[in-house]
């Protein structure tokens, strides 16, 4: 906790509102950010945190209310922050959970966009990578500064973002959502980092779906809902069935039982698989029909890679079979037999972002629910509309555009476009990231839907909580290989722990 000597005032909002095309998306928001502190804002997808963040940012500018800089000396004054580099100037950083790195750069050019050094007319490109590479080894990243952004899987990028707006000496930083793509060390070296710099006087904002996150590093936590202002919580008055009610409106149904898999058929069989990301190590494992089997393991482990490689992406050798069929072509081809996979990075990978939900949802099914050859449009009418309901999915409108949703809703979409053509096998990578507490239950929900149909599901979660809660069984990944695995009833957060990062199982247990 930080010295009640540094804990003060230097930013407040007042009655902040914000409306787009005559909807609410903000009202009447009152809020104090504090040197020194931690501040969560915590809600649903669709609450108003985004929005409120980018005015905090510069991105947005209210459309009420008004933001005012407190002075040491206590007194305040209007602050108007018509952009990006208005709140830049004034100490505001704001790292976006959808990274914004330019991909083209390498890392010291993306660290120190806008603020480059020069010498003589010229790039300094020594100093600037110099620089770059103590802001990267402040966030725990071991990498050549020289080493091009896109090149990077997503984890890191994260962890880029964050040392780029650090490396701005900002005395409010803002962060959405900024543990979704880490593993849990990572998440306990950034926790770790938001301690320092809060002992230092740094005021931090802190937006995430992570509770146990919320619960560990806040000192007070606003919570909105629909818009509005639900509640704010001091450090004593915090606790999860607390913060789920203010953010929900409701109290969260209690998980579904699962059924007996004693006996079940096995439904996705792979056995010595090699995939082009990991050439060294082979993978085995079978996943019964009706079960949710979990991958866990630290970043980097290979689980995104092995589901890719039974998608057929990166598949150089091994057997894969779902009942008794061998899966050796296309991806189309696996899809056409079966097989669904929801990818890590929806935005980039999975959804049509410029595209409806209708369009979106509907497009696995269309080759199914196609009449001679032209579109069923009322069976796909029926189709979406039956998803969205199912789904839960805000706002419950077909043809708005997918860019526009949040991200639990953008989530939600691309599941219900394979939940629509009840696949034989549905592999789902970081199921829930980013995404709040109410979504990430419509999600778990649906998957176990799903498999007490027959599904045989097989998902891959840097959330230990999401693995333990969701898996049937759990794959423990180390090193593009499969350590070891444990039972629903087995499983720790520390025994997985051991496996992931070397240990021996007999030592995990």
């Amino acid at each position: 906790m930080a010295s009640p000597l540094r804990v003060r005032p230097i930013l407040r909002a007042r009655g902040i509102g914000r409306r787009f095309a005559g909807v609410t998306a903000l009202e009447s928001i009152d809020l104090e950010i504090r040197a020194g502190e931690v501040l969560a804002i915590v809600g649903e997808n669709g609450a108003g945190k985004s929005t409120l963040l980018k005015i905090l940012s510069g991105v947005l500018q209210p459309g009420s209310g008004s933001l005012e800089s407190v002075a040491e000396d206590g007194h305040a004054h209007d602050m108007r922050l018509r952009s990006v580099a208005d709140a830049t100037l004034a100490g505001i950083a704001l790292v976006h959970q959808e990274l914004n790195l330019a991909e083209n750069l390498d890392l010291a050019g993306a660290i120190l966009l806008g603020r480059e050094h020069h010498r003589f007319g010229w790039l300094d490109t020594r100093s600037m990578h110099a620089e770059a590479a103590r802001w990267l080894a402040r966030v725990g990243l071991d990498l050549d500064p020289s080493t091009p952004c896109g090149s990077l899987p997503i984890a890191q990028r994260q962890l880029v973002e964050i040392a780029k707006a650090l490396s701005a000496n900002a005395r409010i930083l803002i962060l959405d959502e900024p543990t979704s793509s880490l593993s849990a060390r990572e998440t306990e070296r950034l926790l770790a980092m938001l301690d320092d710099l809060r002992r230092s006087g740094v005021a931090v904002v802190y937006v995430s779906h992570h509770l146990d996150e919320v619960l560990r590093i806040a000192d007070r936590a606003l919570v909105l809902r629909d818009g509005r202002m639900a509640g704010t919580l001091d450090r004593q008055a915090m606790d999860r069935p607390t913060i789920e009610r203010l953010m929900v409106g409701r109290d969260l149904p209690p998980t579904t039982a699962r059924p007996s898999l004693d006996g079940a058929p096995e439904r996705l069989v792979v056995e010595g698989l090699v995939s082009a990301h990991s050439r060294r190590r082979t993978a085995s494992l079978t996943v019964r029909r009706g079960e949710i089997v979990g991958l866990a393991g630290l970043v980097g482990a290979g689980r995104t890679e092995l589901l890719e490689a039974i998608a057929g992406l990166g598949h150089e050798a091994g057997n894969i079979t779902i009942d008794g069929y061998a899966l050796t072509g296309s991806i189309a081809e696996r899809v056409a037999r079966g097989l669904a996979i929801v990818p890590e990075d929806r935005a980039r990978h999975g959804l049509f972002t410029l595209d409806p939900v209708r369009t979106n949802m509907s497009m696995a099914w269309l080759p199914r629910g196609a009449r001679a050859g032209f579109v069923d449009h009322g069976g796909e009418r029926d189709l979406v509309d039956g998803m969205i309901a199912r789904l839960r999915l805000r706002p419950a409108d077909p043809s708005r555009r997918v860019q526009v949703l949040s991200g639990g809703n953008q989530q939600k979409t691309i599941l219900g476009r394979w939940l629509a053509v009840e696949p034989s096998v549905l592999l789902l990578d970081e199921p829930t990231r980013g995404v709040d507490v109410g979504a990430r239950h419509d999600i778990h929900e649906a998957v176990r839907a799903a498999a007490t149909a027959g599904c045989a599901v097989l998902f891959a979660s840097s959330d230990l909580e999401e693995v333990l809660l969701l898996a049937d069984r759990i794959l423990v990944m180390h090193d593009g290989a499969i350590a070891g695995e444990f039972t629903r009833d087995t499983a720790t957060e520390v025994a997985i722990m051991g496996l992931a990062t070397g240990g021996a199982l007999e030592a995990a247990r």
